[in-house]
């Protein structure tokens, strides 16, 4: 158990806590979410011993074992692996231990810390450490390159893994998403739900929060709120309160409107009736959920540019990659206005490459670009913090672009993202990671563009600024191209996708739930690869007696998972069917004449049908990850 009584902290003349009380029981998965600067960071420290309360108390379980997600890496010549293991501290001890013992010829201490290491599971600590890395995105091999050869952001991939790699009891992550992409998110996301500790999760991610956590703690007005359940329960718990008040309700109305126009120009648009139902589902949850966030400081859009062309621009059969090295073969794309796709796809596979293509960044191999008369380009970049001057302030920097607009209209427009005062003139070399990226935005939006080409545009936004981007997005009227691992920023603002893979750019019929599918298959087949390549060069070395010997135990291995891959492949097959009967039901939804008053029942008797076909499914999918890790481990072994 965790617990905080009548704890304060103060950061130089900032009180974070006054007074704070807090209960954790052991096992929980909780989301601790609050606006930027309130303390988020700090109450890990706490936790961590580095930062000590001024008044209270903290206390933790006897001998608790925490790990923490370290937010930089020093660049090292250690191997990756190496780095890795050094997680697992108990382990390592061990190890060290065992190495005096046999160097000193101690046989009875040499059989109790091999015992010691059984017991842990340390015969296996390495495999785990490749499981790590390959479920966060690395490739064969980067296991045994030196950390220095990663760039930043793979640095804190490795930090990620490293505390993952620890068998702790409590697990802190702040914003582990930042520097991930969708792949690898969904990953951790089923990782954390096995975890058997309690955990600690900082995020802004919704649908990360939704899926991961069970109760929410809301750092605000210096108070530790618990709430009961993820963060759409905590949502509405809020919504309900602020809601009473006639002030707040006023303004959910305008949100409502807001809403109901971009759905409007969404059903004009809509080609596909799946997509349109999640779309559709996705604006009832938002229609409850806006008072939530009526109390936000941030109200921006991305105004459309007066002028247009049709087509925006398009790529005629182009070859995408650097130099010599091919990375999309040949495809045509044609963005024409009010298009809106999301970019998907393993890590690697060319997303970026595409988006970079796109802006003009990075010349096709063959074929041509070709921009429309009044292509208007906004693009936001992965890295696109690193552009800013550091030395020159919010107001500066839209000066530079339009020095002849007038101080007070900068100084409106920087006041819709939160830059009031002395802040829109402070240098940002000043400012957090999330205040960058809304300068960043702003920027964008002032230019008023046709195009938005956005590459994980979330990363070091908060939960409120997520919420209002994805706003700005949906009234967005020109056309957008998105990449990014919030899953909910995704399914809100694109009406199609399109999936980059092998080498391929094309088309993909389906939603999200059915991408996480079909990565699943595609690991599954990189793993059967990789297999086979192992097996093939091992095979070139052995002995025809080797060989017939291998082949036997393979044939045992095969025999003994049998059972297992049955169960695999069945509960595979009961989610598919269960996804197309949902996806039939959701056809049904999708018709407009369902909502009238006259089907009343009919609609009553849909949605508790889908409701309980999505629990099941959603149980099954559970059981089904399961199996399958549990699969894939016992074949790697």
């Amino acid at each position: 158990m965790i617990q905080i009584s009548q704890l304060s902290i103060q950061r130089g003349t900032t009180r974070l806590l006054d007074h704070a009380n807090l209960t954790l029981h052991s096992g929980w998965k909780i989301g601790i979410i609050g606006s930027n600067g309130v303390g988020k960071s700090s109450l890990f420290q706490l936790l961590l011993g580095e930062l000590h309360a001024d008044t209270g108390e903290l206390t933790l379980p006897d001998s608790a074992i925490i790990s923490h997600m370290a937010q930089e890496v020093s660049a090292t010549s250690q191997l990756a692996l190496d780095f890795l293991l050094d997680g697992d501290v108990e382990l390592r001890k061990i190890q060290a231990l065992l190495r005096e013992a046999e160097a000193q010829h101690q046989a009875e201490r040499t059989g109790e810390l091999h015992a010691e290491l059984e017991h842990i599971d340390g015969y296996r600590a390495e495999a785990r450490a490749h499981q790590l890395l390959n479920g966060l995105g690395f490739k064969t091999g980067d296991a045994h390159k030196p950390v220095a050869s990663f760039s930043g952001g793979w640095r804190i991939r490795l930090n990620l893994a490293r505390a993952l790699m620890c068998r702790s009891d409590i697990l802190l992550l702040d914003e582990p998403t930042n520097h991930l992409d969708l792949d690898a998110t969904l990953w951790l996301e089923q990782w954390l739900k096995s975890y058997p500790g309690t955990l600690l999760l900082i995020s802004h991610d919704r649908d990360f929060l939704d899926n991961v956590v069970g109760h929410i703690v809301h750092m605000s007005a210096q108070q530790l709120t618990l709430y009961k359940g993820n963060y759409t329960a905590f949502e509405r718990a809020k919504a309900e309160r602020l809601s009473q008040q006639q002030a707040a309700f006023e303004k959910q109305q305008e949100r409502i409107q807001q809403i109901e126009s971009f759905v409007r120009r969404f059903r004009a648009k809509a080609s596909k009736a799946k997509q349109a139902q999640s779309r559709l589902k996705e604006l009832e949850r938002m229609e409850q959920l806006s008072p939530a966030h009526i109390d936000s400081p941030f109200t921006f859009s991305f105004a459309n540019s007066e002028k247009t062309s049709s087509p925006l621009l398009s790529l005629q059969h182009t070859a995408l990659g650097y130099a010599d090295t091919c990375i999309l073969q040949t495809f045509s794309l044609t963005l024409t206005p009010g298009e809106r796709i999301g970019l998907l796809g393993p890590n690697g596979a060319g997303k970026s490459t595409l988006i970079k293509t796109l802006t003009g960044d990075l010349a096709p191999l063959t074929g041509e670009r070709v921009c429309g008369e009044h292509l208007q380009i906004g693009y936001f970049a992965q890295h696109q913090l690193e552009a800013l001057d550091p030395e020159a302030s919010p107001f500066l920097h839209l000066q530079r672009i339009s020095p002849k607009a007038t101080d007070q209209s900068i100084r409106d427009f920087l006041g819709s993202f939160d830059f009031f005062g002395d802040k829109a003139l402070t240098p940002i070399k000043t400012f957090s990671g999330g205040e960058k990226a809304r300068v960043a935005l702003a920027l964008i939006a002032w230019q008023r563009p046709n195009l938005l080409l956005m590459d994980e545009p979330t990363n070091h936004l908060d939960l409120e600024v997520c919420h209002a981007l994805t706003l700005a997005l949906q009234a967005f009227e020109g056309s957008l191209i998105l990449v990014s691992h919030d899953r909910h920023l995704l399914r809100n603002t694109v009406d199609s996708f399109l999936l980059v893979a092998e080498g391929q750019v094309s088309p993909f019929e389906g939603d999200l739930d059915d991408y996480q599918l079909w990565l699943n298959q595609y690991r599954r087949q990189e793993l059967n690869n990789d297999a086979s390549a192992n097996k093939s060069s091992s095979d070139r070395s052995l002995s025809a007696q080797d060989k017939k010997e291998l082949k036997r135990q393979q044939a045992e291995k095969r025999s003994a998972l049998r059972p297992l891959r049955q169960q695999v492949e069945k509960l595979e097959q009961k989610v598919s069917q269960l996804t197309e009967q949902l996806s039939k039901l959701e056809l049904q939804l999708a018709d407009p004449e369902v909502y009238s008053s006259e089907q009343k029942d009919r609609l009553k008797t849909l949605l508790h049908e889908q409701a309980g076909l999505k629990q099941t499914l959603e149980q099954l999918e559970g059981e089904w990850m399961e199996k399958l890790e549990d699969l894939e481990r016992k074949e790697a072994e």
